[in-house]
C-alpha cells in the first residue's frame, strides 16, 4: 500500500461522496464513520528454532446490521490499522451490494508468510483464531480466506475452532477445503463473479467478445479470470506480478503463462511473451483493464496514461478517490470492487448456507446461483446509476448504503 494514501481516509471519503447523492439521516450517517468494534492481538508463535515471535493481527467488524459479519482474513508484511477498517467497510458495501445477509469485516496478520515453515504457519493461524476466538461464530463473524491465506489455513482455523468450542460448527469459516464443508466453485469464485459482471458492463461500453484486456495482478482472482475471459474469447494481451509485467499483442495463452508461473514463480521470462520495458501494464492500449492486486494500483500519479475504455476492479480499493475523478471525467467507466470482485463472498454465503443446511450442492448449481445473483446486482446498480445520474461506483454505493440504512434504521439504531 502506497504510504500517502490512507486506505481508511478513501473509504470515508467515498462515504461523504455518496451521502450528497442519497442524505440518509444524520445519526446512521455518524454510526458509518468507524466500525463497531476493532479488535488488536498479539500472537505469540513457537519458531523451528525455539525461538517465540510475537505478532500483531487485527480484526475489524464494521457493521452488522445486515447480519453477521463476513471477511477475510490476510496474511501480508503490509497489513495495518488503516486497510483493514477500510476493507472491513468495504465487506459492508459489497454484502450490501449483492443483497446477501451479511454484514463486513477483515482481519490481517502483520507477516510475510513466505518467510514460515508449515509448522510455524500452522501455529500462528491457530494462534490468530485462538486470539479472537469469543468475537468470531456461524451467526457473530465468519471469516474467509484472503491474500495470502488459503483453504488449508481455513481448515487449521476451524480445525482451532471447533476444538476450543468441543462442537462441529463449519459454518464459522467459509473457503474451506471441500472434505471438510467446503463449496463447490469457491476457489475461482472472485473471478467467475466478475466474469458475469465484466459481460454486462462490455455490453453497456459496445465492447464485444474478442476485446482485448490487461490484468494487473496474476495471483488467484487474476489468473483464474484470465482464464476464464480467454475461453470467452477474450484477447488477454498483458499481465503482471509483483516482479514484472509481460505483453504479447497477438494474445498471451494463459494456461502457457500459468505453468510457466508455477514453475519459475513469476510470469517474467516466459518465452511467449515480450517485458514490459517502458509502458508499465495499467497505460497498455486496451479495451478491458483489470487492477487484480492490492489497493491503491491507479493514483493520480499513473490515471492519465490509462487508455482502456473499461476497468473492472477485482482488486480491493484498486482506484484512489481523486484518480476516480478523473477517470469519470474521461468518461472511462470503472466497476467498483464492491461489486466488480464479490463473487467471493456471494459462494461464502452459499457455504454457509450449505453448512447450514447440512446438503451439498453441485458446481453447476452453484455457478447457476452466482450467476443470478451477480447478473441482479449488476441490474440493480445500475439502475441505482441512471436514477441519480451518476457513476456506476456510486451508482454500488448509493445501493449499498441505502440497504444498510435501511437495516439499522428497521433495528431501531438512528
Amino acid at each position: 500500500m502506497l504510504k500517502n494514501n490512507d486506505a481508511f481516509v478513501s473509504a470515508l471519503s467515498q462515504l461523504e461522496q455518496v451521502q450528497k447523492l442519497i442524505k440518509i439521516d444524520k445519526n446512521i450517517f455518524a454510526q458509518l464513520q468507524a466500525p463497531q468494534r476493532i479488535l488488536e492481538v498479539s500472537i505469540p508463535v513457537k519458531l523451528d528454532s525455539g525461538k517465540v515471535q510475537v505478532f500483531t493481527g487485527y480484526r475489524s467488524q464494521f457493521n452488522d446490521a445486515r447480519g453477521p459479519f463476513k471477511g477475510g482474513i490476510r496474511f501480508h508484511p503490509d497489513v495495518n490499522l488503516s486497510e483493514v477498517k477500510a476493507l472491513s467497510a468495504w465487506m459492508t458495501w459489497k454484502t450490501a451490494v449483492a443483497d446477501i445477509p451479511l454484514g463486513g469485516g477483515k482481519g490481517g496478520v502483520i507477516v510475510d508468510p513466505k518467510k514460515l515453515s508449515q509448522g510455524e504457519l500452522e501455529r500462528l493461524s491457530r494462534g490468530y483464531l485462538q486470539a479472537i476466538y469469543k468475537f468470531v461464530g456461524p451467526n457473530l463473524d465468519v471469516p474467509a480466506p484472503d491474500v495470502y491465506t488459503d483453504p488449508k489455513i481455513m481448515g487449521w482455523m476451524l480445525d482451532e475452532y471447533e476444538k476450543i468450542s468441543g462442537i462441529h460448527q463449519p459454518g464459522v469459516i467459509t473457503g474451506k477445503p471441500l472434505s471438510i464443508g467446503g463449496s463447490q466453485a469457491r476457489g475461482y469464485s472472485t473471478a467467475q463473479g466478475a466474469f458475469y459482471v465484466l459481460r454486462e458492463a462490455a455490453k453497456k461500453v459496445g465492447l464485444n467478445k474478442n476485446a482485448t484486456v490487461a490484468i494487473e495482478g496474476f495471483g488467484n482472482a487474476g489468473a483464474h479470470l484470465a482464464e476464464i475471459l480467454q475461453k470467452n474469447g477474450y484477447r488477454i494481451i498483458a499481465l503482471s506480478d509483483s516482479k514484472g509485467a509481460i505483453v504479447n499483442y497477438m494474445g498471451l495463452d494463459v494456461l502457457q503463462v500459468k505453468k510457466h508461473k508455477e514453475k519459475t514463480g513469476s510470469v517474467m521470462g516466459y518465452p511467449g511473451a515480450e517485458k514490459i520495458k517502458n509502458l508499465p501494464i495499467l497505460a497498455q492500449a486496451v479495451d478491458i483493464l483489470v487492477p487484480s492486486a492490492l489497493e491503491n494500483s491507479i493514483t493520480t500519479d499513473n490515471v492519465k496514461n490509462i487508455k482502456a475504455k473499461l476497468i473492472i476492479e477485482v482488486a480491493n480499493g484498486p482506484t484512489t478517490p481523486e484518480a476516480d475523478a478523473i477517470l469519470a471525467k474521461r468518461n472511462i467507466m470503472v466497476v467498483p470492487d464492491i461489486l466488480a470482485n464479490a463473487g467471493g463472498v456471494v459462494v461464502s454465503y452459499l457455504e454457509q448456507v450449505q453448512n447450514a443446511y447440512g446438503y451439498y450442492w453441485s458446481e453447476q448449481k452453484v455457478l447457476k446461483k452466482l450467476e443470478a445473483i451477480m447478473t441482479t446486482s449488476f441490474n440493480c446498480v445500475w439502475q441505482e446509476k441512471m436514477k441519480h445520474h451518476t457513476t456506476v461506483r456510486m451508482g454500488a454505493y448509493a445501493l449499498a448504503v441505502e440497504r444498510v440504512a435501511q437495516a439499522m434504521k428497521d433495528r431501531g439504531r438512528n
